[in-house]
């Protein structure tokens, strides 16, 4: 048990499950329910741990992703495409603007 500024003891969470929380993108509060504190407080004593756990977890989502479109997965692949290569599927785009012919001479 550690105190705190307040007087109160708690007790010292571990460091490992904080990460692996973050890691599967749970919000400051849901770690803190799991633990024992405030999302607040997780916040204000492990925020660096929660970043790094976040950041493992996105990079391996991240390479998820980037392996199921490589295997094949055009849903994937289309995807990747919009976000990385500012690829998109628009019907307005000036290169198809040019209105169709119209021959009003025809009976």
């Amino acid at each position: 048990m550690i105190p705190d500024n307040t007087g109160k003891t708690y007790k010292k969470p571990d460091k490992e499950l904080i990460k692996k929380l973050a890691y599967i993108m749970c919000t400051y509060e849901e770690i803190g329910h799991i633990i024992g504190m405030s999302g607040e407080g997780v916040k204000k004593r492990y925020k660096k741990i929660v970043e790094e756990g976040q950041a493992e977890g996105k990079k391996s989502l991240r390479r998820a992703q980037w392996e199921k479109a490589l295997a094949g997965d055009t849903k994937m692949q289309i995807w990747l495409g919009r976000q990385y290569l500012g690829q998109k599927e628009d019907p307005n785009t000036l290169e198809n603007n040019t209105p169709l012919p119209w021959n009003e001479d025809t009976e």
